[in-house]
C-alpha cells in the first residue's frame, strides 16, 4: 500500500530544532522525496527535496543553511533536520513522493502526500 507517514512535529522555541521523518512504504523506494508545509490560509510551499538515491537535495531560500533533508534507503525514511527555528516556519510539513523524477520542488501531479505533521515555533 502507498503510505507516507510524518512524524516529529511538535512546539518549539525560537532558535530550537526538531528533526521531522517521514516513513515510505516500499513502493517509494525509488521516489524523488522532499518536504512542503503549508500555514493556515496560505498555500503549500516547498521546503526541501532530495533524489531518490540522496544523492541532490534542493532548499527553499527560506530555510537554506537552517533546514537539512537526508535519507535512509534501507529504511525507505526521509528526515528533514531544522535547526535555528524562527515563527516564520511554523506550518503542517508534508512528506512528499513522486515518480518519475528527480526533484519534487515542482510538486507535479503524480505527488503522493503524507497527513503532515505540526511545527509551531513561539518567539
Amino acid at each position: 500500500q502507498a503510505q507516507l507517514r510524518e512524524s516529529g512535529g511538535g512546539p518549539v522555541e525560537a532558535g530550537g530544532s526538531l528533526r521531522l521523518s517521514c516513513v515510505a512504504s516500499e513502493m517509494f523506494s525509488h521516489y524523488a522525496m522532499g518536504w512542503f508545509r503549508q500555514a493556515p490560509g496560505l498555500d503549500r510551499e516547498f521546503v526541501a527535496a532530495v533524489t531518490w538515491d540522496g544523492t541532490d537535495t534542493d532548499y527553499a531560500d527560506s530555510v537554506r543553511g537552517r533546514f537539512t533533508i537526508s535519507r535512509d534507503n534501507e529504511k525507505i525514511t526521509v528526515f528533514l533536520q531544522m535547526n535555528n527555528l524562527e515563527p516564520e516556519d511554523t506550518a503542517v510539513y508534508y512528506c512528499a513522493a513522486s515518480p518519475g523524477i528527480r526533484n519534487v520542488r515542482q510538486r507535479p501531479p503524480s505527488n503522493y502526500w503524507g497527513q503532515g505533521t505540526h511545527v509551531t515555533v513561539s518567539s
